[in-house]
């Protein structure tokens, strides 16, 4: 199957996903994807904030755009790709498991193609709290949201 990523290219940060939000809601489960993809970013972002619950922040495809912008406004929840188009998942997990005063406590969950048994012991090593193979477990993932935005309403 041939995907037209071309159309994608010139999308703003803040796509329709972000347009379609409603104002933020302390019960909302505030997700934040960070993936290189332009492709997955238009799909993930779709599936997220189709899901009851959860309110989908915005995505970024770098280490650094992502962490500038989980300072400046946490989030409940952080889906991480490893491999970035600057720096690395990697880098990410290790500065939000060092540094809860800049980007609070979220949830993190790595989504990689990379879904190896080494891999997966080195996001744990890093406080990665759930771990998915993009080409495998994409329902598992949004199972694994949908019951994150409950466990945070019914609190």
């Amino acid at each position: 199957m041939h995907y037209d990523t071309d159309s994608l290219q010139n999308k703003p940060a803040h796509n329709e996903f972000s347009a379609r939000l409603s104002p933020s809601h302390p019960d909302m489960l505030k997700i934040f994807l960070i993936e290189d993809s332009l492709l997955l970013q238009e799909l993930l972002g779709s599936m997220l904030s189709e899901l009851d619950g959860v309110e989908y922040v915005g995505c970024a495809d770098g280490e650094a755009e992502a962490l500038r912008r989980l300072a400046e406004n946490p989030v409940d929840l952080v889906i991480i790709d490893v491999e970035l188009k600057q720096g690395s998942g990697i880098g990410v997990l290790d500065a939000l498991q060092t540094d809860s005063d800049r980007y609070g406590t979220p949830r993190k969950v790595v989504l990689t193609n990379y879904g190896h048994t080494t891999m997966r012991q080195r996001c744990e090593r890093f406080g990665m709290d759930a771990f998915f193979d993009k080409s495998l477990h994409i329902n598992q993932l949004l199972d694994y949201v949908a019951a994150a935005a409950h466990d945070k309403s019914a609190h």
